[in-house]
């Protein structure tokens, strides 16, 4: 029992909400005109933001998932060009692999046979629990960056 209880916390985790809004209401209705805008004081775009949350969520579900997993170049691996200027296509690339890779982590978690706090059985210093609560924070952590810069380009 205790066992569904955190595993429903935790999808709430993942999902955003409560205390925070959620990615999905912060990217609906995006304005494509401004996928690439940068603010005074903020080196990324949202589109630059987004794409670095699905590379580092992506990261995390492959570390869990794949026994063969190599170690990405940080910061190189995590973050798109910055000379990359995404098309209306890109963001909406960017958007559905950042919820197929979340869909994935929330099956994760809602399978019931895996230990969610026994160790990762090719990386024994780590458990899902852990990484799942990495993924929510980090994610937490860039939509609130991305709300910063909807309302310094007014469009919240």
């Amino acid at each position: 029992m205790e066992t569904d209880v955190l595993r429903d916390q935790l999808i709430q985790l993942l999902d955003g909400g409560n205390a925070h809004i959620t990615f999905k209401d912060t990217v609906a209705n995006f304005p494509v005109d401004h996928i690439n805008s940068r603010v005074p004081s903020i080196p990324y775009s949202s589109w630059d933001l987004i794409e670095h949350m699905r590379l580092a969520q992506f990261d995390i579900l492959d570390f869990i998932e794949n026994e063969d997993y190599t170690e990405r170049k940080w910061p190189d691996d995590y973050w798109p060009d910055k000379s990359k200027k995404a098309s209306e296509k890109d963001w909406q690339n960017t958007l559905s692999q950042f919820n197929e890779d979340l869909e994935a982590l929330k099956k994760i978690v809602r399978t019931p046979e895996l230990d969610l706090t026994g160790p990762i059985p090719h990386a024994p210093d780590y458990n899902i629990l852990r990484e799942i609560l990495l993924v929510g924070d980090h994610n937490a952590y860039h939509t609130g960056q991305i709300i910063v810069i909807k309302r310094a380009l007014k469009i919240m």
